[in-house]
C-alpha cells in the first residue's frame, strides 16, 4: 500500500513537472504592424528573444486596431505601440499631454485591461514638417516658428505644402497646427497626396514643404531635413514594448529583457535602419541580425 501511494506521488509529481515544461517552453505570439519600423522592430525582438530561448511566433502586417483587439482578447502576447497612438486612437484621448504624462496615462488605463506598458524607448516616431535639404540650406530654417515667420514675411509667395488626406481633414491635423504656429495654407497651398509619395515630392523638389514620420527611412535617404516642433504641436509616439500580464507572469525574465532591448533604440538607429530597408533594398532579417550583433542586450 506504501508503494502503491509512492507511486501515485511519483506520478504526481512527474506530472506536474512536464506540466511546468510546457508551459515554460509555451509559443509566445509576436505582433507586428504593416509599416516598414514596425517589421524591423518585430524581426529584432523576434531574432532576440528566440536567441534566449523562447518560441517565437511573430506576426506581422496587421493594422493597428486589428493588432490591438488581438492582443486584448488574448491573441497576441507581445507588441511594439506607440504612446499616441494608445492615447488618441484607442483610448480617445483628446488634451495635450506632455510625453511622460502621455505615458503614465496610457499604462495605468490598460493595465485595466491585463496590458503591462515596459519603459518607453527613445524612439519617437512622431510627425514632422520636412524641407528638401537644399531650401533648408537656403533659408537657414530649422523649427517651425522659423517657417512660419518666413511665410508672414513674404505674404504674396506661394508656400506649397504636402500631405496626406488625413492629415488635411482630421480635427487635429492641420487646421490646429495653424492655429498653435500662427501661420495660414490657402487651399491653392494645401497637395493632399498618398504618405509615401510626400518623400518623392521633396526629394525631386516639387514642393517646399512636407508633413513627414522622424523615423521614416527616406527622411535620411532623400536628405529631407526635419523641422523642430518647437512648440510642442505633435504628440509622443515614443515605441514601448506592450505585453500581457498573464505572458509577463508565466515568463519572469521577459519584462527586463524587452526593456533593454526598449533602452537600446533611438531615432537615429532607427532612422538608419528604415532607411536600409526603404532605400538601400536590405532585407529586414539582415538589418535585424546587424543591429543585434552590434548592440550589447542581456
Amino acid at each position: 500500500m506504501i508503494d502503491l501511494f509512492k507511486r501515485i506521488r511519483w506520478i504526481a509529481a512527474g506530472a506536474l513537472f512536464c506540466a511546468s515544461l510546457q508551459a515554460g517552453a509555451a509559443t509566445l505570439v509576436l505582433g507586428g504592424k504593416n509599416f516598414t519600423e514596425q517589421y524591423v522592430l518585430t524581426e529584432i525582438t523576434s531574432q532576440y528573444l528566440r536567441a534566449k530561448g523562447y518560441t517565437i511566433d511573430a506576426r506581422t502586417g496587421l493594422g493597428s486596431t486589428l493588432l490591438r483587439s488581438a492582443q486584448e482578447n488574448g491573441q497576441v502576447d507581445i507588441t511594439w505601440e506607440y504612446t499616441g497612438t494608445a492615447a488618441i486612437v484607442y483610448n480617445k484621448i483628446t488634451e495635450k499631454l506632455d510625453p511622460k504624462t502621455m505615458y503614465e496615462r496610457v499604462k495605468a488605463l490598460d493595465a485595466k485591461r491585463g496590458l503591462v506598458w515596459l519603459d518607453c524607448s527613445p524612439l519617437n516616431n512622431t510627425y514632422a514638417l520636412g524641407l528638401p535639404q537644399q531650401v533648408a540650406q537656403q533659408t537657414g530654417i530649422r523649427t517651425i516658428s522659423q517657417l512660419a515667420a518666413k511665410m508672414a514675411a513674404e505674404p504674396k509667395k506661394k508656400h506649397v505644402f504636402a500631405m496626406d488626406a488625413e492629415f488635411a481633414n482630421r480635427p487635429d491635423g492641420l487646421k490646429p497646427l495653424e492655429a498653435a504656429y500662427g501661420m495660414q495654407f490657402s487651399r491653392e497651398e494645401t497637395r493632399q497626396m498618398d504618405p509615401g509619395l510626400v518623400y518623392t515630392a521633396l526629394h525631386n523638389n516639387q514642393v517646399p514643404i512636407g508633413l513627414i514620420y522622424t523615423t521614416d527611412g527616406r527622411v535620411k535617404g532623400f536628405n529631407i531635413v526635419p523641422l523642430e516642433d518647437d512648440r510642442h504641436y505633435f504628440p509622443a509616439y515614443n515605441a514601448t514594448p506592450v505585453v500581457r500580464k498573464a505572458t509577463l507572469d508565466q515568463n519572469p525574465q521577459l519584462a527586463p529583457q524587452l526593456n533593454a532591448l526598449s533602452d537600446a533604440l533611438n531615432n537615429d538607429t532607427m532612422l538608419e535602419m528604415n532607411k536600409q530597408v526603404d532605400v538601400d533594398g536590405r532585407p529586414v532579417r539582415e538589418v535585424a541580425a546587424e543591429f543585434l550583433r552590434t548592440h550589447k542586450l542581456p
